[in-house]
C-alpha cells in the first residue's frame, strides 16, 4: 500500500509499505482522504510531542481520515461501510492507503448529500466540541476573543456564536482566514500583522477586556498575549497544542490579580461513545455549519511532503490541507 511515512524531522514521504492485518475488534479501512492536523505539523516539522521518526510506523501521525471498510472484525461494522476514522495517536495511521483501526475509533458516515471531504472536517470540529464540553463556560451575551483562525479557530468562532456569544473577536495575521471567520460568525476580525490587538480588544470591550478567550494555535506569543486581552474574572481555554518543548513564561502577577481561570484539554478520540464527533458529523451533514471553504487544498498521497510544507507555511491560502488516495 501507499503510505505517508515519517522518515526524518520535517519530512513525511510516500513509500510502499506492508498492510498490517486486522485483529479482533479492528477494521481494515481503505482511506479515501486524510487531513493534516496542527498536531501533525508540530510532531513532524517541529519535533514537539508524539514520536520521533525513528519510532514511527507507516501512516503516523495522521489521525483524521475517511474511507471504506474492506474487512471488519467487529460486529458493529461491515464491509462497504463508509466511516470517519479518528484514532488516538497511539494507533494513528490515517496517512496510509489501508488503515488498521480499532472499531472504537470509527464512526459510520451519515447518508447525506455532503461530500466526504466536508464530513472529514468532523474530526477537527469534534475536538473543538469536546474541549468546550470539558471546560464549559456560559458565553451567552458575553464577549469572546479567539486567537488564531486556522480550522480549529474557525470552528471555535462558529461554536461561540452558536452558544450565544454577543460579540466574537477573531484574531489572525492571514486575510483569507479572517474573511472566512466572518462567514463563521465573527463580529470583529483583527489582522494581527497590521493592528495592535490589545488596542482593538480594549476598544471593542469599553476598556474592560473580553469575558472568555480561546487560544487556538498553541503559539508562545499567543499564550502570553491572552491574559492582556481579558477582563477581571475571565476564563481562558488553551486549546492549541504547544509548538515548542520549551517552557512558556507566564505573567502570573497579572493572571493572579485579574482572578483568571484557564484550562487545557485533549483526547477527544477517547471520549465515551465518541459523542463530540457524533455531534460534529450531525452539524456538518445537516448543513448547520458550512465547512466547504475550510477544505482549502487536496493533494495526492504521492505529494504528501509538499502537502505538509503547504500546511506548515500556510502558503496559497492554505487552511485545511488533505491528501487523497484516488
Amino acid at each position: 500500500m501507499r503510505s505517508g511515512t515519517f522518515v526524518e524531522l520535517g519530512r513525511v514521504v510516500c513509500l510502499d509499505q506492508p498492510v498490517v492485518p486486522a485483529g479482533d475488534g479492528e477494521l481494515l479501512v481503505r482511506t479515501e482522504l486524510a487531513s493534516i492536523c496542527g498536531s501533525d505539523l508540530h510532531i513532524v516539522m517541529d519535533g514537539v510531542g508524539g514520536l520521533a521518526a525513528s519510532d514511527a510506523w507507516p501512516g503516523y501521525p495522521g489521525h483524521e481520515g475517511v474511507g471504506e471498510v474492506i474487512e471488519s472484525r467487529h460486529p458493529d461494522f461491515a464491509e462497504g461501510d463508509l466511516v470517519l476514522t479518528a484514532p488516538d495517536m497511539a494507533v494513528a495511521q490515517c496517512f496510509s492507503e489501508i488503515q488498521t483501526v480499532p472499531a472504537q475509533h470509527c464512526l459510520k458516515l451519515p447518508e447525506c448529500d455532503v461530500s466526504s471531504a466536508e464530513l472529514l472536517m468532523a474530526q477537527q470540529l469534534g475536538t473543538v466540541i469536546f474541549a468546550l464540553r470539558q471546560f464549559p463556560y456560559d458565553v451567552t451575551g458575553k464577549t469572546v476573543v479567539v486567537l488564531g483562525s486556522g480550522s480549529a479557530g474557525q470552528f471555535h468562532t462558529y461554536m461561540m456564536k452558536r452558544l450565544g456569544a454577543e460579540k466574537v473577536i477573531t484574531v489572525d495575521p492571514v486575510a483569507t482566514r479572517l474573511e472566512l471567520a466572518v462567514a463563521m460568525g465573527a463580529d470583529v476580525v483583527v489582522d494581527s500583522s497590521a493592528a495592535d490587538v490589545r488596542e482593538v480588544v480594549r476598544s471593542e470591550t469599553g476598556g474592560e477586556g473580553a469575558d472568555f478567550l480561546i487560544e487556538a494555535v498553541g503559539r508562545r506569543d499567543a499564550l502570553l498575549l491572552g491574559p492582556e486581552l481579558v477582563g477581571m474574572g475571565a476564563a481562558m481555554l488553551w486549546f492549541g497544542l504547544p509548538d515548542s518543548n520549551e517552557p512558556v513564561p507566564l505573567d502570573f502577577n497579572r493572571f493572579f490579580r485579574k482572578k483568571l481561570r484557564a484550562a487545557s484539554t485533549y483526547g477527544a478520540q477517547l471520549e465515551a461513545d465518541q459523542a463530540s464527533f457524533r455531534t460534529a458529523l450531525s452539524l456538518i451533514a445537516s448543513r448547520a455549519i458550512d465547512v466547504s471553504k475550510v477544505v482549502s487544498h487536496t493533494l495526492p498521497i504521492e505529494r504528501i511532503e509538499e502537502a505538509m510544507v503547504i500546511a506548515h507555511e500556510r502558503t496559497d491560502g492554505a487552511l485545511k490541507v488533505s491528501v487523497s488516495f484516488d
